[in-house]
């Protein structure tokens, strides 16, 4: 097949870039639905410009692109050998040109490929199927929502809700601790695929194989697309809302498989999916490998295409004036000036910094000055032009990962600021009321938006630990941020957890209909 990898290759390019028609149309109905005004509604627009800039640019939608992972159905005799070795070839490329991002880590050593290959990279089941022709379904599924699947052997017992024994209703209420747990941690609004049964492994393929069914097509099985509609009625009222801001929609879809069991066991295996839901497919023709057409995108066209859904109104962020404008390095004055809910828009330099560059500050000095200055919760997908780097996407990492250090590199360096998603412990609150410092929330996956937003990279040091784990230093005009905790020892996320919480203890028991 002459053009299977030019095929794979335009394949992975448009699912980084351009969301399918089904996840673009739930998303809009969620901007319609939400309370205007409120940080739910201004995450949501920013999600919605960055939808628009990520297609136009042909560019990832969020930084993490993720554990690719291929499902293939080829008739017999098919050389799939022949088809993974080309699958490794384009992904290296996409890689290359900036597509992805270098997310293959070994294990052991921790050391980044840099090409997105190595053992278990990229991940590609085969399955035979009597059809003369290729099918090809990819879904980019980020570490931030992978963190966030779950699994329950049932029976169990569930915070607020209570027992969940082996029967729909324990089903249901498993679903919805994983809606509460997840919080915005796995930048919802998030979608579900749900898998009931079979043993640890296979039910949790089979939780992610619901996530290559449309949002919109309804279960056969009648319990089941019962089940689904209750899961999406409930989670909605919970009041987590857009990146667990608070707010009208929590979940864009949830689906629903079953397999058999064994008579010991009883799984319900949750895979979580956030808004930038990156799933796409082709089918291929036989003989030539060229792309015959496009799965999940009937009314939306290939690469190149003009007539994709816009989802903003806009291509500027609305602004109320209300928004406090600061420049680095901070005081810790303006820094407890703050409050919870505030708008910034930040200036000047800032540094990036995540998992293993707070490991490293830990035993270590940072490589520049960071008092008053502050560290970016980002991986990003960076690219070189000449001597010259530049973002191609750098959106926010869930910062909950950097727990166990934040405080005390807060204390160590004197930084008066920390930029990431889904917010920080206690630990991090008690430093940050300690020292004078605050929480500013980005807006997952809005790779493109803030990419924008930096206007030069002046360096980059501690490259040995790949480029999305380096310590990037950055120039920024306007990053939008809301500040979700702040210096005098009042967190958002603590609130809605709380709240939403007790929302959830509502649904205790079955509700009839």
């Amino acid at each position: 097949m002459m053009h299977f990898k030019e095929s794979m290759f335009k394949l992975i390019a448009e699912t980084s870039s351009n969301l399918p028609p089904d996840v673009r149309r739930t998303i809009a109905q969620a901007i319609e639905s939400e309370a205007p005004k409120t940080q739910a509604m201004l995450a949501l627009q920013t999600i919605a410009i960055n939808i628009d800039m990520a297609c136009d640019k042909v560019a990832p939608i969020c930084q993490d692109t993720g554990m690719p992972t291929f499902e293939i159905k080829t008739p017999a005799g098919v050389n799939q050998i022949a088809m993974r070795k080309e699958i490794d070839e384009a992904i290296a490329e996409a890689t290359k040109q900036g597509k992805l991002r270098p997310n293959s880590v070994d294990s052991l050593t921790g050391k980044n490929s840099g090409n997105n290959l190595g053992p278990g990279t990229p991940v590609v089941h085969f399955e035979q199927w009597e059809k003369d022709e290729i099918e090809v379904r990819l879904l980019l599924k980020g570490g931030g929502c992978e963190n966030m699947n779950t699994q329950y052997s049932l029976p169990a017992t569930l915070d607020n809700l209570g027992r969940a024994d082996r029967n729909l209703d324990g089903i249901r209420k498993c679903i919805l601790h994983a809606v509460w747990k997840a919080q915005g941690y796995g930048c919802s609004i998030g979608a579900l695929g749900v898998g009931i049964g079979g043993d640890r492994t296979s039910g949790y393929s089979l939780a992610k194989q619901q996530l290559f069914r449309t949002l919109d097509d309804i279960n056969p099985n009648p319990e089941l697309a019962k089940l689904e509609q209750a899961i999406m009625e409930q989670a909605n009222k919970l009041g987590i809302g857009t990146m667990g801001f608070g707010g009208k929609s929590t979940l864009i879809s949830c689906k629903i498989g079953a397999y058999n069991r064994l008579p010991a066991s009883f799984f319900v295996s949750v895979a979580y999916d956030c808004w930038a839901f990156r799933r796409l497919g082709v089918v291929l023709d036989t003989s030539t490998g060229n792309i015959k057409h496009w799965l999940y995108k009937n009314d939306t066209p290939a690469i190149g295409g003009t007539s994709v859904m816009k989802m903003a109104k806009s291509e500027a962020l609305p602004l109320t004036g209300r928004e406090v404008s600061l420049t680095t390095p901070l005081s810790e004055a303006q820094v407890r000036s703050l409050k919870v809910g505030d708008v910034v828009l930040l200036n000047g330099e800032m540094h990036t910094g995540r998992d293993s560059i707070h490991h490293h500050l830990m035993s270590h000095d940072s490589p520049v000055d960071l008092k008053g200055g502050i560290i970016y919760h980002c991986g990003p997908v960076a690219l070189k032009q000449g001597d010259k780097w530049f973002m191609n996407a750098a959106g926010p990492t869930t910062s909950i990962r950097e727990e166990p250090y934040q405080g005390d590199v807060i204390k160590k360096f004197g930084l008066r600021g920390v930029i990431g998603k889904g917010g920080m412990g206690p630990k991090t609150l008690a430093a940050m009321k300690e020292q004078g410092a605050v929480y500013f929330h980005a807006i997952g996956g809005a790779a493109q938006y803030y990419a924008k937003c930096i206007t030069d990279v002046t360096g980059v040091d501690l490259m040995e630990f790949g480029v999305p784990e380096a310590m990037w230093h950055l120039k920024v005009k306007d990053f939008p941020v809301i500040v979700t905790m702040d210096a005098n020892g009042n967190s958002l996320h603590a609130e809605i957890e709380k709240a939403s919480g007790q929302e959830l203890g509502k649904f205790k028991e079955e509700v009839k209909s």
